[in-house]
């Protein structure tokens, strides 16, 4: 699997991200055991790029049990990129300065490190963009952990796509996570992508399955980006899948490529809560789609709502 160069950072990651907010979740099949499993199975190859956040699972379990499978593997393996998110503590409203280094002290404990290689402000939203950039918030905050050199890199993660088009112009952010914004249904995230590559920023999208619509379809998933879905959204995947159907193509393969297709992308998160997952992802990432039926689907795909913000 051929890497990219993330950025300005001069990281080199996989074009698939290893996603883990569900292992975190305490129900079988996403105990802990299965959990580790999973990230074991991904260090293995071939990706090499992992996110999580502060806030994954009940009282940080997703970093906990990414920490317990670094140390069952000896250590994050040379070239294996582990990128966290700052949040609030789950249930409160505090995103100051003081609680962005305290969630960066308990990632470094939860995952064994010490030293993150990228950390995001995550959901930004939950704060107005005046907090977010004030003295002592959270933003100061991080640029004094990684001048610290307790982080290398900064990026931020979030939903509203004017906001985060706010927060890059601050300069101080070398990625960027777009979730549900840039798929087969919608791509609001268009200006976002334009202005990060304008600034040098690396784009990383998240959920080019749309929360599962764009790989069950439509019937079995009428939700979009955790919401119920527009009968136009419902009626353009369900062409989608018709055409998928046709070229005996998974809607899932079509979904993930027009991803990692774009040389903007630097990579593409995908969730990923068991083991057999990895081999799954590889499978749909690798799947050949002949032009024809690209021809047919990208008419359908350009026409996104745009109405997520």
């Amino acid at each position: 699997m051929e890497y990219r160069t993330l950025g300005r950072t001069g990281l080199s990651v996989s074009p698939i991200c290893v996603g883990t907010s569900s292992l975190g979740s305490p129900p079988a099949p996403y105990g802990t055991d299965t959990a580790v499993a999973t990230i074991l199975r991904a260090m293995e190859g071939p990706f090499n790029f992992l996110d999580t956040s502060n806030e994954y699972g009940s009282g940080g379990n997703s970093e906990r049990r990414i920490g317990q499978a670094l140390a069952q593997a000896g250590g994050l393996p040379d070239g294996f990129v582990v990128a966290t998110k700052v949040d609030p503590v789950v249930g409160t409203s505090d995103y100051s300065g003081d609680r962005v280094r305290r969630s960066v002290e308990e990632s470094l404990e939860r995952l064994g490190l010490d030293r993150l290689p990228l950390v995001y402000l995550h959901d930004p939203e939950k704060i107005t963009f005046e907090e977010g950039t004030a003295a002592g918030g959270p933003l100061e905050a991080l640029i004094e952990l990684r001048d610290q050199g307790v982080i290398g890199h900064l990026g931020v993660a979030g939903g509203p796509i004017d906001l985060e088009l706010k927060y890059l112009a601050t300069d101080a952010f070398d990625v960027v996570i777009s979730h549900n914004r840039f798929t087969l249904v919608d791509q609001t995230a268009e200006p976002l992508i334009c202005d990060a590559m304008a600034r040098g920023v690396a784009f990383v999208n998240a959920a080019p399955f749309g929360g599962g619509m764009l790989v069950k379809g439509p019937d079995l998933v009428p939700y979009y980006c955790y919401r119920p879905a527009s009968p136009a959204i419902i009626e353009r995947v369900r062409k989608m899948q018709e055409i998928c159907e046709a070229h005996s193509l998974p809607l899932a393969a079509a979904a993930l490529q027009f991803s990692t297709r774009d040389p903007r992308v630097s990579s593409t998160i995908v969730g990923m809560s068991e083991p057999d997952r990895v081999d799954q992802t590889v499978r749909l990432a690798e799947w050949e789609i002949p032009d024809d039926v690209w021809s047919q689907l990208l008419p359908l795909a350009a026409a996104g709502t745009g109405e997520l913000g």
